[in-house]
This record gives C-alpha cells, structure tokens and sequence, in this order.
C-alpha cells in the first residue's frame, strides 16, 4: 500500500471521478520506489512498462536532452504513454531525491479486467485528460499557423520590393533566399504514421508494394531505399494504396536515411487531394491513443483526436 491517500490524489484528472473505495484499491497495486538525485526514472523512445506518480522531490522532462519542464509532487509521469503503450516522447531525470509510487501495467490491467466500473471510470479520467491535452495543442497550432500566415505575407511583401527595387549584387541571392523560404513555408504539413490497422502502401513499377511509414500534404516517406523506388530518383511515380482508395503519385526524392525514403509530391489533382486529406485526417484521429495496442480485454471508450506534430 502506497504513502498516499485519495485526498493526495483526487485532484489529478485522472482520479477525480473515481469515488474513495476506488481510488483505495487502485492505489493499493502501487508501490514506493526511491530514485536518488541525478538517477534516470525513464528515457526516451522507451515502451513504458510501468505507471508512475511523483510523490516526494522533483523531476526534470526532457526531450532531445533539451529541458522541457519540472515535475513536482503529487503528479503522474509520462502518463499517457504508459496506459496508451505507446513509446515515451520525453526522459526524466531525478532533480532531487525523489520517491514515486510504481505500478506494472500488468498488474494495472489485472484490476480493470477484474473491476469494469473502476476501469470504465479512470478511463473517462484518461479521456478528459487528452482532450484537455488536444484543445491546448489546437490552441498552440492555431496560434504557429497565424504566425506562419502573417511571416509569409512580410517574406512576399519584401520578395515583391526587392524585385521592383534597382538590382544590386545582393538583390538577387536575397530575392532567390525569400523566393524559397516562401516556397518552403507553403509546403509546411503535418504528418502522421499509417497504423496497421489503417495503412498505405504505394505500388511500383514492378508490382512490389512498399509500406508508407509516413504521409502528410506534400510528403511520403516509403521503407526501403530510392533503388527499390526508382531508377531516377528525380522523377518517381506510383500509386498509393489506402484502406479505402487508391490514387496515382509522382515526385521527387528528397533524402534517404536508415529507415526510408522521403518524397516530396507533385501537386495532386483536386480529387486525390481530397482523398489524401480524408486519409490523413482519419489517421490523425488514431495517432494520439492507440487502443488496439491495450494488453488486456478492457472498457474501450472512443478513441480521442490526437494533436498532430509539424514535419518537414
């Protein structure tokens, strides 16, 4: 039994609507773990296998070694990757000599199976969780978008004075640098992973069908190398298959690293661009919380809209 009383945590979203005895028995399957100063609690790109909350010290998040933010007590760490499997986005670090109360996701998942009403009603506490989450993020996107919108009309503006303006030695290099970061800035997407219960795969040439790892508006990223694609990689042409439809392609490779190749897009004709659009969009409503990788039989409500993230 943990240090804890449901006093300590009903504040949290995801233990707010759980009534006392609830609350009692679920934080009966966690245990005190001590983590000294300096010590990593978990690291990024790991598969959680454990629920933590923070209950003495603190804890810096970062990602990409860049700090994000501290924890402090009482608090959940890295939640929704725990109880959605999916693979941590952040590492945390003990600021302090911290305690935390640990529980396996087994043992977690034992419980619901065995308690449909507790498990019914945490995963409510989950699901207005990420929907807080989800409006944040809008907020966020919403405001880059504004930005984006209004950089790109300064970055025309001056494009279009420095054409009228008397040719100089720079004029031309400063025109061609705006001409691109205007070009880039309209190419800017967000992408999203096919998941194998909803994947793309494009057609070649030869008949082969190569998985999409990643999609988005002017982007594809294909598993395996540009060979595999094409025999010039400046003009590739294909089509990509999607649960639904299928649609022809054509671009150009843009990179190639360890995991697959980027193309960037040819323009799509209106109706391919709306079948992408659909495609795309149903993916992001899977992307955030994967239900389908829960390890046990549990109450499943819906699953949430998921924020996208930026892709270039």
């Amino acid at each position: 039994m943990s240090t804890l009383g449901p006093d300590d945590v009903r504040h949290l979203p995801l233990f707010r609507l759980l009534s006392e005895p609830h609350i009692i028995e679920l934080l009966a399957t966690f245990k005190v773990q001590k983590v000294a100063k300096g010590a990593s609690l978990f690291r990024e790109g790991e598969v959680p296998s454990t629920f933590l909350i923070l209950f003495k010290g603190e804890v810096e998040l970062t990602e990409a070694t860049e700090p994000k933010f501290t924890v402090h007590p009482v608090a959940p760490l890295g939640e929704l990757g725990a109880l959605t499997g999916l693979p941590r986005n952040t590492s945390a670090v003990a600021l302090t000599d911290v305690e935390v109360l640990e529980a396996p996701l087994e043992t977690l998942h034992r419980l619901f199976a065995t308690s449909g009403e507790l498990a019914a009603t945490f995963y409510r506490g989950l699901l207005d969780t990420v929907a807080d989450k989800v409006r944040r993020d809008k907020r966020r996107l919403d405001e880059m978008k504004q930005n984006l919108i209004r950089t790109q009309k300064a970055m025309k503006a001056m494009r279009e004075t420095v054409l009228a303006a008397q040719e100089t030695e720079i004029s031309k290099a400063l025109f061609e640098s705006l001409d691109q970061l205007i070009d880039n800035n309209r190419r800017t997407n967000y992408r999203v992973s096919p998941t194998a219960g909803f994947p793309a795969q494009v057609k070649l040439e030869n008949g082969h069908l190569a998985n999409v790892l990643e999609v988005s508006e002017g982007y594809l990223k294909v598993e395996g190398k540009t060979s595999d694609l094409t025999a010039d990689p400046s003009y590739w042409a294909g089509v990509l298959v999607m649960p639904t439809t299928e649609i022809l392609v054509s671009g150009t490779v843009v990179r190639e690293d360890s995991t697959g190749v980027v193309v960037k897009l040819d323009t799509l004709v209106d109706e391919f661009k709306a079948k992408l659009d659909d495609y795309s969009v149903r993916l992001q409503l899977l992307d955030f919380v994967v239900w389908s990788r829960a390890r046990t039989a549990l109450p499943r409500p819906p699953p949430p809209p998921p924020p996208t993230c930026s892709w270039r």
